[in-house]
C-alpha cells in the first residue's frame, strides 16, 4: 500500500510537471535517477551480479514495456484528469486475465471473460461515447494498460529464474538509456524547484518498484492484487487537492465497475490457487 501511495505521488508529480516540461524530459528523470539508485545502493555490495541474466531478450523487453508504459501514461495525464486517466488504466488487470490464456496456458473461466467485458464497459462510462473525455487521449491510458498487462506477465515469467534485484536493474537501466538517447531533443532547463520535483519523480520509481519486489516475496499475486485499488482512492483524493478535479456521478460509476470487475478476477485467482494447493496429487 506505500508502493502504491507513492505511485500516486508520482502521477501528481507527472501531471503537475508534465505542465511546463515535455514528457520525454519526465520519463529520463524517472529512470535516470532510477538508475543512480540502484547503482548508489546495490552495485558496491552486488558488482557485476547486477547485471547476471539468464533471459536478457525477456529482460530488456520487459523493461521497454514499461517505459512505453511511463511514456502513454505521462502524456495522458496531461491531457485528462489524473482519477478518470488512472481508472481508465486499472483495465490492465483485465487485460492480464485476457492474456493469461494464450501466453501463460492458464485456465479463463467464462464469469472471468465476462468481467474482461464488463471492465470494458466500465471505460466506456468514464469516456461517454459524445462527452467530452471521448478524445484521441483516452487512448493513451488504455495503451498504457495494455502495455503493462504484458510487462506483468512477462514479470511473472521471469519470477521463476531470475533475480528479483537484476530484474528492478534492468527495469532502471533500459529506461536510463533509451530516455537519455533521446533527451537532447526535449531538454529545457529546469527551475530548480522543479528540478527537486523530478528527483522525487525518479526516487519514488525505485523506491516504489523495490516495495513491490519485497511485497511478492513474502506474499502471492492474488492476495496483493485488491490493495492496488487503494490507488483509485488516493488519486481521487490528490486529483482533488492538487488540481481541483473530480469524477461526476458517471465517472465515478465506470470507475466503480472497472474496480469491480478486477477484483473480481483478483479473487477468482486467489480462490482457484487455493483449490489446486489443496487438491491431492497422485504421484
Amino acid at each position: 500500500m506505500t508502493a502504491v501511495l507513492t505511485f500516486s505521488l508520482m502521477d501528481v508529480i507527472a501531471k503537475y510537471l508534465g505542465r511546463t516540461y515535455p514528457v520525454p524530459m519526465l520519463v529520463w528523470a524517472r529512470y535516470f535517477v532510477h538508475l543512480l539508485i540502484m547503482l548508489v545502493a546495490f552495485a558496491p555490495r552486488r558488482g557485476v551480479r547486477l547485471m547476471h541474466t539468464e533471459r536478457l531478450g525477456l529482460q530488456v523487453l520487459r523493461a521497454l514495456l514499461l517505459v512505453a508504459c511511463t511514456v502513454f501514461f505521462f502524456t495522458a495525464l496531461r491531457h485528462m484528469p489524473l482519477a478518470e486517466a488512472t481508472a481508465i488504466g486499472f483495465i490492465s488487470p483485465l487485460l492480464v486475465t485476457a492474456f493469461s490464456g494464450p501466453l501463460l496456458g492458464e485456465r479463463v473461466t467464462a464469469g472471468q471473460w465476462m468481467a474482461v467485458a464488463a471492465g470494458f464497459l466500465g471505460v466506456l462510462i468514464i469516456i461517454r461515447p459524445g462527452g467530452g473525455l471521448l478524445t484521441p487521449a483516452a487512448l493513451l491510458p488504455m495503451g498504457m494498460a495494455a502495455c503493462y498487462s504484458l510487462y506483468q506477465i512477462l514479470t511473472r515469467k521471469l519470477s521463476s529464474s531470475e533475480n528479483p534485484l537484476v530484474t528492478l536493474f534492468y527495469t532502471a537501466l533500459v529506461g536510463g538509456i533509451v530516455s537519455s538517447a533521446v533527451l537532447p531533443f526535449y531538454w529545457i532547463e529546469p527551475a530548480w524547484e522543479h528540478l527537486m520535483l523530478m528527483l522525487l519523480l525518479g526516487t519514488g520509481g525505485g523506491i516504489s518498484h523495490y516495495l513491490l519486489i519485497k511485497a511478492f516475496e513474502r506474499t502471492a499475486a492474488s492476495v496483493l492484487a485488491p490493495f492496488g485499488y487503494t490507488q483509485i482512492v488516493w488519486v481521487v483524493l490528490l486529483g482533488f487537492l492538487v488540481f481541483g478535479d473530480f469524477p461526476d456521478a458517471t465517472g465515478l460509476v465506470g470507475i466503480a465497475v472497472i474496480i469491480g470487475c478486477g477484483l473480481y478476477c483478483a479473487y477468482a485467482v486467489r480462490g482457484r490457487a487455493t483449490m489446486e494447493s489443496a487438491t491431492p496429487v497422485n504421484e
